[in-house]
């Protein structure tokens, strides 16, 4: 079976050793922050642009920093679809404020990891093995 890939940023930002992760409107799992690229974007700008429709701060573009790319099966999609999730670090101006289809936000430790997606695991064991979160 050929694998599908869905190609997606996410947006790590860590304080006091927890992990920033975002509810949706209507879900019951925990996603860490980002969204698709639209076309023509660059990895910058789209995260960018998710960030700032999620979370309603404007990321500081001179500290965007690659993090690593991980994959694992998508959640809630068919058998064989794969996540390619690209992860990048930045600051952001303002105060963290749920917007768009974004109900909650909050900081997971390590151990609430089981509330997010399998992508989402992967990048939580790499974190917490880089001694990022506890």
């Amino acid at each position: 079976m050929e694998k599908k890939f869905i190609d997606k940023l996410a947006y790590i930002h860590v304080q006091d050793k927890k992990l920033l992760v975002t509810l949706s409107k209507g879900k019951d799992t925990w996603y860490i922050p980002g969204g698709k690229r639209e076309e023509g974007e660059t990895d910058e700008e789209a995260l960018t642009r998710e960030v700032y429709e999620e979370l309603s701060v404007p990321l500081k573009q001179d500290t965007i920093d690659f993090y690593g790319v991980f994959e694992a099966p998508a959640h809630g999609k068919p058998l064989g679809t794969m996540v390619r999730m690209t992860c990048y670090t930045a600051a952001f101006e303002g105060e963290l404020i749920p917007a768009a289809e974004i109900a909650e936000l909050d900081f997971f430790e390590y151990s609430q990891k089981d509330e997010t997606s399998a992508v989402d695991h992967l990048i939580f064991d790499d974190l917490y093995e880089k001694g990022w979160i506890e």
